[in-house]
């Protein structure tokens, strides 16, 4: 490790700060060396390479950048990630969970579903599955029970497309992410009387909120929203 790098370790397994003579950058232990997903810069330090975990591509590296009070995921963890896209952040959580972990995969457009199975054929502890989220016993056989769940679809009915999802899968005490996208719901709300209303949904569906954050400047009129599954 040279004088100009360096490594912090956070409270999340496989995820780091990672200190240059100029900047701090999130990172996360690259899991399959060699092999990056969206173009992310990558640092070799004491023989293992870690991957830039950009807050600008990624909502859940903007949650941790604003300080989300915590990310419930440990390595040996199954993850039911709901609009998977491309692979950008669902490689990072892939990193997080390490070779015994499982990240299912879920993304309705068939074209960037593409690009998941292509990332997916570096990352074999990531499941792509082409399927809507809002019809969760579409991928019953897939899918086991869930440590955690990554809700990142913007559509109107965001969180009840996470408690349908949760009440097929996620085991009780588990924890989910809902990442709101204020405009996709309703635009002639403010965006913080729309969290207001979502948040108020989860709880009233036996969700715990263990917290609440907005994601600018990373993503403009977004929240992620962290609860427990109480029930």
């Amino acid at each position: 490790m040279t004088s100009s790098n360096k490594l912090e370790k956070t409270t999340i397994p496989n995820v780091f700060w990672l200190h240059t003579e100029t900047t701090r950058y999130l990172v996360t232990k690259n899991l399959y060396p060699g092999h990056t997903v969206y173009g992310e810069k990558t640092y070799n330090i004491a023989g293992k390479e870690y991957r830039v975990w950009d807050a600008y591509r990624s909502k859940l590296s903007g949650a941790i950048h604003k300080g989300i009070s915590a990310v419930p995921i440990k390595e040996n963890d199954y993850i039911l990630y709901l609009g998977a896209a491309s692979g950008t952040t669902s490689s990072h959580v892939a990193d997080i969970v390490g070779p015994k972990g499982k990240v299912f995969c879920i993304e309705f457009a068939a074209r960037v579903a593409r690009d998941l199975v292509n990332v997916s054929s570096d990352r074999t502890n990531m499941i792509p599955i082409l399927a809507d989220a809002r019809s969760p016993e579409q991928y019953r056989f897939y899918v086991p029970e869930v440590d955690i769940l990554y809700q990142d679809v913007a559509q109107p009915d965001q969180a009840k497309i996470l408690v349908d999802n949760a009440n097929y899968y996620l085991k009780k005490g588990g924890y989910a992410f809902l990442a709101i996208k204020a405009r996709s719901i309703d635009v002639t709300k403010s965006p913080k009387e729309i969290f207001k209303e979502e948040v108020e949904y989860l709880k009233n569906k036996g969700f715990e909120i263990i917290d609440v954050v907005l994601l600018d400047p990373y993503d403009k009129d977004h929240a992620m929203v962290l609860v427990q599954k109480t029930i």
